[in-house]
Protein backbone atom coordinates (compact mmCIF):
# COMPACT_ATOMS: atom_id res chain seq x y z
CA UNK A 1 0.00 0.00 0.00
CA UNK A 2 1.44 3.28 -1.19
CA UNK A 3 1.01 6.09 1.70
CA UNK A 4 0.62 9.35 0.90
CA UNK A 5 3.49 11.63 2.24
CA UNK A 6 2.42 14.85 4.51
CA UNK A 7 2.07 17.66 2.55
CA UNK A 8 5.19 21.00 3.07
CA UNK A 9 2.91 22.94 5.02
CA UNK A 10 0.35 21.88 8.07
CA UNK A 11 -0.76 24.54 9.83
CA UNK A 12 -1.78 23.62 13.37
CA UNK A 13 -4.16 25.73 16.01
CA UNK A 14 -3.27 25.21 19.66
CA UNK A 15 -6.11 26.62 21.92
CA UNK A 16 -4.44 27.73 25.50
CA UNK A 17 -1.63 28.61 24.14
CA UNK A 18 -1.11 31.78 26.65
CA UNK A 19 0.58 28.98 28.97
CA UNK A 20 1.73 25.60 30.24
CA UNK A 21 1.24 22.71 27.78
CA UNK A 22 -0.44 24.72 25.04
CA UNK A 23 2.41 27.39 25.06
CA UNK A 24 5.09 25.27 24.64
CA UNK A 25 2.77 23.15 22.04
CA UNK A 26 3.00 25.84 19.94
CA UNK A 27 6.65 26.77 20.26
CA UNK A 28 7.44 22.86 19.81
CA UNK A 29 5.01 22.39 16.62
CA UNK A 30 6.75 25.78 15.80
CA UNK A 31 10.06 24.49 15.89
CA UNK A 32 9.27 21.11 13.89
CA UNK A 33 8.37 23.28 10.80
CA UNK A 34 4.61 23.33 11.42
CA UNK A 35 3.05 27.27 11.12
CA UNK A 36 0.97 27.98 14.31
CA UNK A 37 -2.12 29.84 15.40
CA UNK A 38 -2.11 30.61 18.84
CA UNK A 39 -5.74 31.00 20.33
CA UNK A 40 -6.61 31.51 24.15
CA UNK A 41 -8.33 35.03 25.98
CA UNK A 42 -5.16 36.58 27.13
CA UNK A 43 -4.63 37.45 23.44
CA UNK A 44 -1.78 39.61 24.21
CA UNK A 45 0.32 37.22 26.22
CA UNK A 46 -0.41 34.86 22.78
CA UNK A 47 1.07 37.87 20.66
CA UNK A 48 4.33 37.81 22.60
CA UNK A 49 4.75 34.22 21.86
CA UNK A 50 3.65 34.25 18.47
CA UNK A 51 6.33 37.37 18.26
CA UNK A 52 9.06 35.04 19.79
CA UNK A 53 8.67 31.94 17.37
CA UNK A 54 8.53 34.19 14.48
CA UNK A 55 12.10 36.21 15.66
CA UNK A 56 13.10 32.35 16.15
CA UNK A 57 12.28 31.63 12.29
CA UNK A 58 9.09 30.27 13.13
CA UNK A 59 5.54 31.08 11.70
CA UNK A 60 3.28 32.08 13.73
CA UNK A 61 -0.25 33.80 14.38
CA UNK A 62 -2.52 34.80 17.38
CA UNK A 63 -5.50 35.62 17.82
CA UNK A 64 -8.17 36.36 20.46
CA UNK A 65 -10.24 32.69 21.44
CA UNK A 66 -12.81 32.07 23.59
CA UNK A 67 -13.76 28.51 23.53
CA UNK A 68 -16.73 28.68 25.37
CA UNK A 69 -17.99 31.83 22.99
CA UNK A 70 -19.93 30.50 19.65
CA UNK A 71 -18.99 33.72 17.98
CA UNK A 72 -15.15 34.04 19.17
CA UNK A 73 -14.92 30.38 17.78
CA UNK A 74 -16.37 30.90 14.56
CA UNK A 75 -13.96 34.58 14.44
CA UNK A 76 -10.80 32.46 15.59
CA UNK A 77 -11.61 29.71 12.67
CA UNK A 78 -12.35 32.73 10.18
CA UNK A 79 -8.65 34.34 10.93
CA UNK A 80 -6.75 31.80 11.11
CA UNK A 81 -8.01 30.13 7.91
CA UNK A 82 -7.10 33.63 6.12
CA UNK A 83 -3.64 34.25 7.73
CA UNK A 84 -2.15 30.55 7.44
CA UNK A 85 -4.30 28.60 4.82
CA UNK A 86 -6.42 25.34 5.47
CA UNK A 87 -5.95 23.87 9.20
CA UNK A 88 -3.99 20.58 9.34
CA UNK A 89 -3.88 20.19 12.97
CA UNK A 90 -5.78 21.63 15.74
CA UNK A 91 -4.82 20.50 19.55
CA UNK A 92 -7.40 21.17 21.80
CA UNK A 93 -5.64 22.10 24.96
CA UNK A 94 -7.68 25.11 26.83
CA UNK A 95 -9.03 24.01 29.95
CA UNK A 96 -9.77 24.69 33.73
CA UNK A 97 -9.87 23.36 36.85
CA UNK A 98 -11.96 24.35 39.67
CA UNK A 99 -11.07 22.52 42.98
CA UNK A 100 -14.04 21.53 45.54
CA UNK A 101 -15.93 18.40 46.67
CA UNK A 102 -19.12 17.54 44.73
CA UNK A 103 -21.93 19.07 46.86
CA UNK A 104 -19.36 22.44 47.35
CA UNK A 105 -19.37 22.65 43.57
CA UNK A 106 -21.77 25.47 42.41
CA UNK A 107 -23.80 24.66 39.35
CA UNK A 108 -22.18 27.86 37.77
CA UNK A 109 -18.63 26.43 38.69
CA UNK A 110 -19.81 23.24 36.91
CA UNK A 111 -21.19 24.26 34.00
CA UNK A 112 -18.04 26.42 33.21
CA UNK A 113 -15.65 23.29 32.95
CA UNK A 114 -17.95 21.25 30.71
CA UNK A 115 -18.46 24.24 28.60
CA UNK A 116 -14.86 24.81 28.37
CA UNK A 117 -13.16 20.87 28.03
CA UNK A 118 -16.28 19.61 26.38
CA UNK A 119 -18.03 21.95 24.50
CA UNK A 120 -15.05 23.95 23.52
CA UNK A 121 -13.89 21.22 22.06
CA UNK A 122 -16.43 20.51 20.54
CA UNK A 123 -17.19 24.00 19.03
CA UNK A 124 -13.29 23.46 17.35
CA UNK A 125 -14.19 20.17 15.93
CA UNK A 126 -17.21 21.75 14.01
CA UNK A 127 -15.35 24.67 13.23
CA UNK A 128 -12.43 23.10 11.68
CA UNK A 129 -13.48 19.47 10.94
CA UNK A 130 -15.63 19.31 7.92
CA UNK A 131 -13.38 21.05 5.87
CA UNK A 132 -10.39 18.63 6.63
CA UNK A 133 -12.90 15.22 6.19
CA UNK A 134 -13.49 17.36 2.75
CA UNK A 135 -9.66 17.57 1.90
CA UNK A 136 -9.50 14.02 3.12
CA UNK A 137 -6.62 14.59 5.79
CA UNK A 138 -5.68 16.01 9.54
CA UNK A 139 -5.20 15.47 13.04
CA UNK A 140 -7.27 16.51 16.10
CA UNK A 141 -5.94 15.82 19.10
CA UNK A 142 -8.00 15.81 22.61
CA UNK A 143 -5.55 16.85 25.97
CA UNK A 144 -7.44 15.35 28.43
CA UNK A 145 -5.69 14.60 31.35
CA UNK A 146 -5.27 10.94 34.01
CA UNK A 147 -8.27 11.40 36.07
CA UNK A 148 -10.03 9.66 33.32
CA UNK A 149 -8.06 6.28 34.66
CA UNK A 150 -8.06 7.30 37.82
CA UNK A 151 -10.36 10.04 39.18
CA UNK A 152 -9.13 12.52 42.20
CA UNK A 153 -11.64 13.82 44.61
CA UNK A 154 -11.84 17.27 45.41
CA UNK A 155 -11.74 17.38 41.13
CA UNK A 156 -15.06 16.40 40.51
CA UNK A 157 -16.10 18.69 37.72
CA UNK A 158 -12.38 18.39 36.21
CA UNK A 159 -13.07 14.53 36.54
CA UNK A 160 -16.74 14.77 34.95
CA UNK A 161 -14.87 17.08 31.84
CA UNK A 162 -12.26 15.00 31.20
CA UNK A 163 -14.05 11.53 30.80
CA UNK A 164 -16.57 13.98 28.30
CA UNK A 165 -13.52 14.52 26.62
CA UNK A 166 -12.10 10.98 26.01
CA UNK A 167 -15.94 9.59 25.15
CA UNK A 168 -16.16 12.48 22.46
CA UNK A 169 -12.68 11.25 21.03
CA UNK A 170 -13.49 7.53 20.66
CA UNK A 171 -16.79 7.81 19.22
CA UNK A 172 -14.87 10.44 16.87
CA UNK A 173 -12.14 8.02 16.02
CA UNK A 174 -14.94 5.60 14.42
CA UNK A 175 -16.89 7.77 12.93
CA UNK A 176 -13.86 9.17 11.31
CA UNK A 177 -12.53 5.47 9.74
CA UNK A 178 -11.88 6.08 6.54
CA UNK A 179 -11.94 9.93 5.98
CA UNK A 180 -8.06 10.13 6.49
CA UNK A 181 -8.59 12.36 9.19
CA UNK A 182 -7.04 11.37 13.04
CA UNK A 183 -8.60 11.40 16.22
CA UNK A 184 -6.23 10.93 18.98
CA UNK A 185 -6.04 11.44 22.50
CA UNK A 186 -3.23 12.54 24.95
CA UNK A 187 -3.74 11.90 28.55
CA UNK A 188 -1.19 13.91 30.49
CA UNK A 189 -0.57 12.82 34.17
CA UNK A 190 0.11 15.59 37.16
CA UNK A 191 1.89 18.48 35.48
CA UNK A 192 3.35 21.62 36.65
CA UNK A 193 1.23 24.44 35.19
CA UNK A 194 -0.31 28.13 36.31
CA UNK A 195 -3.98 25.96 36.17
CA UNK A 196 -3.98 25.79 40.12
CA UNK A 197 -2.37 28.79 41.32
CA UNK A 198 -5.24 30.87 41.75
CA UNK A 199 -5.78 28.09 44.01
CA UNK A 200 -6.25 29.03 47.98
CA UNK A 201 -4.16 27.21 49.93
CA UNK A 202 -6.32 25.09 51.94
CA UNK A 203 -8.30 23.89 48.49
CA UNK A 204 -4.59 22.76 47.08
CA UNK A 205 -4.03 20.81 50.45
CA UNK A 206 -7.29 19.14 50.55
CA UNK A 207 -6.86 18.03 47.12
CA UNK A 208 -3.11 16.72 48.02
CA UNK A 209 -4.60 14.96 50.96
CA UNK A 210 -7.10 13.46 49.30
CA UNK A 211 -5.35 12.10 46.67
CA UNK A 212 -2.92 10.29 48.90
CA UNK A 213 -5.53 9.03 51.16
CA UNK A 214 -6.71 6.95 48.06
CA UNK A 215 -3.09 6.05 46.91
CA UNK A 216 -3.14 8.19 43.77
CA UNK A 217 -0.37 10.16 44.06
CA UNK A 218 2.92 7.60 44.10
CA UNK A 219 5.26 10.62 44.58
CA UNK A 220 5.59 14.39 43.84
CA UNK A 221 7.36 14.59 41.03
CA UNK A 222 5.28 16.55 38.38
CA UNK A 223 5.42 16.47 34.32
CA UNK A 224 6.24 19.72 32.76
CA UNK A 225 4.68 21.48 30.07
CA UNK A 226 7.61 20.77 27.10
CA UNK A 227 6.77 16.90 28.00
CA UNK A 228 3.10 16.76 26.84
CA UNK A 229 4.32 18.81 23.81
CA UNK A 230 6.53 16.30 22.89
CA UNK A 231 4.21 13.84 22.82
CA UNK A 232 1.73 15.93 20.97
CA UNK A 233 4.19 16.77 18.35
CA UNK A 234 4.87 12.82 17.79
CA UNK A 235 1.31 11.87 17.53
CA UNK A 236 0.50 14.71 14.40
CA UNK A 237 3.76 13.48 12.65
CA UNK A 238 2.63 10.02 12.56
CA UNK A 239 2.59 8.77 8.73
CA UNK A 240 -0.19 8.37 6.82
CA UNK A 241 -1.69 5.24 6.82
CA UNK A 242 -1.33 5.12 11.06
CA UNK A 243 -2.76 7.06 13.70
CA UNK A 244 -1.95 7.12 17.66
CA UNK A 245 -5.16 6.37 19.30
CA UNK A 246 -4.40 7.34 23.25
CA UNK A 247 -0.38 8.19 24.31
CA UNK A 248 -0.94 8.53 28.80
CA UNK A 249 2.29 10.73 29.99
CA UNK A 250 3.31 9.76 33.41
CA UNK A 251 6.33 11.74 35.52
CA UNK A 252 8.73 9.09 36.30
CA UNK A 253 9.96 9.05 40.04
CA UNK A 254 13.22 9.95 41.47
CA UNK A 255 15.58 7.94 41.20
CA UNK A 256 16.79 4.94 43.79
CA UNK A 257 19.64 5.60 45.75
CA UNK A 258 22.01 2.69 44.61
CA UNK A 259 24.74 3.26 46.82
Amino acid sequence: MKFEPHPDRRPAVVTGASTGIGEATARTLAAAGYPVALGARRADRCAAIAAEISAEGGEAFAHQLDVTDDASVAAFGKAVTEALGPVEVVVSNAGGMQPGRMWEISTEDYLRELNTNVLGTHRLLTTFGAAMIERGRGDFVFVTSDVVQNPRPHLGAYVSAKWAMEGMARVLQMELEGTGVRASIVRPGPTFTEISFAWEQDAMVGVVEAAQRWGLLRHMHTLRPPDIARAIAHVVAAPRGTYIALVDVQPEGKLEDRT
